[in-house]
C-alpha cells in the first residue's frame, strides 16, 4: 500500500495530508510575478466522455429580454420587463466533462472503493452518501513536462507513461512528500478537436503511478488529458490507473488541465491552488486550478 494513508474515516484520502502550516509555507513563497489558469472553458461541442452515453454539455437560456417582455413569467409587469433587461441560462453535463477533479468514489476495484466503502453500505437512492467534497487545495505544485523532455510536440497516441519518463521531467527538480505533481502529455494542442482529443490518448501508466504514489508520496496527480492511456496496457481491464490511484492510494485525479502556458513559460516549481466545487455524492467535480509564481 502508498506511503499517505487515510485514518479510514477520512473521506478525502491523501488530502489529509494539508495542515495549516503546510498551505502557509507554500503561500509564503508568492512572488506576484505571474497567475496561470489552468482550467479549459465549458462550451457546446467541447470534447467530453460520451461513448459510455454520458451526457454531453449543454446550455440554454432560460429567460430572454424580449421573450420575459412577451410572457412575463417574472410576474414584474410589462413596464419593468421592458426597462430591466432579464437574461437567465442553466446547464448539464456529465461530472467528468472539461477540468474536474476524480472524487474517490468514480472508480473501484472488485466492487470495493476507497476506505472499504461498497455500493451496499455508503450509496443512497440519487448519489453516494460519501465523497464529493473536497477542501480547497493549497500545496506546492510541480510540473512534469514528458511531452517537453522528450522533445515532442504531443506523446504518441496511447504512450504510456513510464517512471523514467517522469524522472527525466522532473530532472533538477526535487518533489516532496504532500506535492501535487501536473503531467504534460501535449494532448492539449488537440484541444478542442473531440475526435482527435478523446481518441487514444497518452498517459499514465501503473508503474508510473505507482512511482508517484510509493517512491514519490505526492499528494495529488493531475494530467492535461484523461490521466492514463488508453486503450490500456493489460487487456480486460478499465480505467486500471484510475482504480489504482483513488480506491487504494486514495489519490485525487485531476483532468483535462491546461498546462501549455505554464510548459512555455518554463515555470517547474509553483503553488497549486484549486477548490473543486462541493457536490456531495458525486463522482467528480468541475474545478478551476491556478498556477502562482513562487521565489526561486
Amino acid at each position: 500500500m502508498s506511503k499517505i494513508q487515510s485514518s479510514g474515516a477520512g473521506e478525502i484520502g491523501r488530502l489529509e495530508s494539508m495542515t495549516p502550516a503546510t498551505q502557509a509555507a507554500v503561500i509564503g513563497r508568492l512572488d506576484g510575478r505571474g497567475t496561470y489558469d489552468l482550467a479549459v472553458e465549458f462550451f457546446v461541442g467541447m470534447p467530453a466522455w460520451t461513448a459510455a452515453g454520458d451526457p454531453r454539455f449543454e446550455i440554454w437560456m432560460t429567460h430572454t429580454p424580449s421573450g420575459t417582455v412577451n410572457d412575463d413569467l417574472s410576474a414584474a409587469g410589462r413596464t419593468a420587463n421592458e426597462r430591466y433587461s432579464y437574461a437567465g441560462s442553466a446547464f448539464s453535463m456529465y461530472s467528468h466533462t472539461g477540468t474536474h477533479v476524480c472524487s474517490l468514489t468514480h472508480i473501484g476495484r472488485d466492487g470495493r472503493f476507497w476506505s472499504g466503502w461498497t455500493q451496499e453500505t455508503h450509496m443512497g437512492s440519487r448519489s453516494w452518501l460519501v465523497g464529493g467534497v473536497c477542501p480547497p487545495i493549497v500545496a506546492r505544485g510541480v510540473l512534469a513536462d514528458v511531452a517537453g523532455a522528450r522533445k515532442v510536440e504531443r506523446l504518441p497516441p496511447s504512450y504510456v507513461i513510464t517512471p523514467a519518463d517522469l524522472s527525466a521531467a522532473l530532472d533538477g527538480t526535487t518533489v516532496e512528500r504532500g506535492d501535487v505533481v501536473l503531467v504534460r502529455t501535449g494532448q492539449m494542442t488537440l484541444w478542442p478537436d473531440p475526435d482527435a482529443f478523446l481518441a487514444t490518448p497518452p498517459g499514465l501508466g501503473m508503474e508510473a503511478a505507482k512511482f508517484l504514489a510509493d517512491v514519490l508520496s505526492v499528494m495529488c496527480v493531475g494530467v492535461d488529458c484523461g490521466g492514463e492511456a488508453l486503450p490500456p496496457e493489460q487487456p480486460d481491464t478499465f480505467l486500471p490507473v484510475h482504480a489504482y490511484l483513488l480506491a487504494e492510494a486514495g489519490m485525487p485525479v485531476v483532468e483535462n488541465l491546461w498546462l501549455e502556458d505554464l510548459a512555455a513559460a518554463g515555470i517547474k516549481e509553483f503553488a497549486f491552488l484549486a477548490a473543486p466545487l462541493k457536490l456531495r455524492g458525486s463522482t467528480g467535480c468541475p474545478v478551476r486550478p491556478l498556477a502562482l509564481t513562487i521565489d526561486g
